[in-house]
């Protein structure tokens, strides 16, 4: 097992041999520490320009099943549990590897950067599955071994999570479950409704890198996808003749659109932000450690916002209702996005969910909250303008500039992270905005086995949950299987803020700093992510159902995740709780 506080020490050389890791507890933490004087990398050595739209979107294409001949090695069903139970009806093969990728179309960006990607692209194709449809997805480990590849800051070893997804423990992309290059990954997901209840159904999920101590350099080098999920409600089609559909804007105007932002160096390659006595400005420089170098690990900033990994692009629209799946891919920044005429007067929007999962009732709102790894879908109706306007997505949410939280004041002007020009006619729109969608599961407090309080804080130099750092072989919370807990999970620190997401089961929040969520508010909701500012505390009920196994919950600013904020949990079989 290879870790980064070993790694650090040891050189990526030597983890790539696979060196097995020493308890967390026991690693020297000198050098993680900021050293004095540090100025971040978008502060000391800015990305080369790039000017604002005139990068298209990049509209990211559907995943296409295979034959099961196609996988050559068959899947094995003993590797699976209730595999049978749910025989795949697709299969879907990606190959990671490292490729170039054009993320911008002028200056050093234009003969492309090195990045990892599916199947020849970042983000990775987008799956579009349905409840009752199982699927298995081969990953294929196809990055260059250590030493040989052009990215310097990330290791080729990678195991994909599929965030927010209802899926056995060895199909959940488990930190410790990862692949070496030529080696491979089966994923089998059931697609199945958590408990067999069609309230608990997902829409929005993404996929990403998830390698242990590895996950912020992994995902931000390009290890990132959507995967959304239809039923008859929720079902994909705006001319669904099923009175029960829901015939939310679909195909094209259904849009995917995944943040990373990214700092480049002069060559316009990306490059990770280290701490040490020098910017690291080579791309062929030796990530993790150089000399005095380290990683960063109190967040990861970059100067160039990217949507689905082009630089601040544009989209032309239809004078028509679309249906946008916000995503913040990280690793670190948080944002306050607001539709904006001009990048002046906030324009107001329909938000219809929070992570994953449609709200009960359609909000109507004029801006939202996107930390790291949060998702929400909203509706934006461009009839309402005219053809030649240009609607700006716009970040209003203050950063410190060490990445490691809030820095507690908004933006005046904002950051125009993309722009959308109206085009044509007023266009045909049969699609809708119900007044209700589904209604939350229930609540219920006799099935509570357990509560848990969960204390996320930085130690000596590492981000700890209940002052422990993560140990893979060490399970901290023991779920018995078909029980309910409440957990509170509380900000230790004044200073810093933490997106907090728990893998497999989603939860419903109960309080907020003490006070209960009103209804029709965006936090009344299924969710998987906790946003926890400074002092922040909050208490959600759980429900853990269907498999057994190990999973994990961490913070999602991957930096904090990589240094070590991140607890095991097993759900176990009844009266093997603790």
């Amino acid at each position: 097992m290879v870790n980064r506080r070993d790694a650090l020490k040891l050189g990526l050389s030597a983890a790539g041999a696979g060196i097995v890791a020493q308890d967390a507890r026991a690693v020297p933490q000198s050098g993680l520490l900021f050293p004095d004087g540090y100025v971040p990398g978008f502060q000391a050595h800015p990305s080369p320009p790039a000017t604002p739209f005139v990068a298209p979107l990049y509209v990211m294409p559907t995943a296409q099943p295979v034959s099961v001949g196609a996988l050559g090695t068959p899947p094995d069903p003993a590797r699976h549990q209730r595999y049978n139970e749910f025989l795949p009806k697709k299969f879907y093969k990606q190959v990671l590897s490292e490729i170039k990728w054009v993320y911008h179309p002028e200056g050093p960006y234009a003969n492309g950067s090195w990045a990892y990607g599916f199947n020849g692209a970042t983000p990775g194709e987008t799956f579009y599955s349905r409840y009752g449809e199982p699927i298995l997805v081969r990953r294929i480990n196809n990055l260059p071994p250590v030493g040989t590849g052009n990215i310097s800051f990330a290791l080729p070893s990678s195991t994909i999570h599929r965030h927010n997804g209802h899926q056995a423990s060895e199909s959940d992309g488990n930190p410790a479950d990862f692949t070496f290059p030529g080696e491979f990954w089966d994923h089998h997901y059931p697609e199945i409704y958590a408990g067999n209840d069609p309230r608990e159904a997902l829409s929005t999920l993404w996929y990403h890198d998830h390698r242990l101590d590895f996950t912020a350099p992994n995902v931000y080098a390009g290890l990132s996808g959507f995967h959304l999920v239809f039923d008859e409600r929720d079902s994909g089609n705006e001319r669904d003749p099923n009175p029960k559909a829901y015939r939310l804007p679909s195909g094209k105007y259904d849009v995917p659109l995944i943040l990373h932002d990214v700092l480049f160096n002069q060559d316009g390659q990306p490059i990770w932000d280290f701490t040490g006595a020098h910017p690291i400005t080579d791309s062929h420089e030796l990530g993790g450690y150089v000399g005095n170098q380290v990683y960063t690990n109190h967040g990861m900033l970059g100067d160039r916002f990217t949507v689905n990994r082009r630089i601040q692009p544009y989209f032309q629209v239809e004078r028509r209702k679309y249906r946008f799946r916000l995503l913040n891919g990280g690793p670190s920044r948080l944002y306050k996005l607001y539709l904006t005429k001009q990048g002046k007067d906030a324009i107001p929007f329909v938000a219809i969910s929070n992570d994953g999962n449609l709200l009960p009732q359609p909000i109507l709102t004029d801006n939202v909250d996107l930390w790291v790894a949060n998702r929400c879908d909203i509706i934006v109706d461009f009839s309402k303008f005219n053809a030649g306007d240009k609607i700006y997505l716009t970040n209003r949410l203050g950063m410190r500039t060490d990445g490691a939280g809030l820095s507690g004041h908004l933006l005046d002007q904002g950051d125009l992270i993309m722009r959308f020009d109206v085009v044509g006619p007023m266009a045909f729109d049969p699609s809708r905005i119900p007044d209700e969608f589904r209604e939350l599961p229930p609540i219920n407090l006799k099935d509570v086995k357990r509560e848990r309080l969960f204390v996320f804080d930085y130690d000596n130099g590492l981000w700890t949950v209940n002052g422990k750092l993560m140990v893979p072989s060490r399970i901290d919370a023991a779920i018995e299987q078909g029980t309910a807990e409440i957990w509170t999970i509380r900000n230790g620190g004044n200073n810093w803020s933490h997106p907090i997401h728990t893998h497999f089961e989603e939860f419903q929040i109960i309080e907020r700093n003490g006070k209960p969520i009103a209804p029709g508010s965006m936090l009344n909701a299924r969710k998987d992510v906790v946003e926890l500012g400074p002092g922040d505390e909050v208490k959600f009920y759980g429900h853990w159902r269907d498999f057994l196994g190990k999973y994990v919950m961490h913070c999602h600013n991957v930096v904090h995740e990589d240094h070590s904020m991140m607890i095991r949990w097993d759900i176990v079989k009844p009266g093997q709780g603790f």
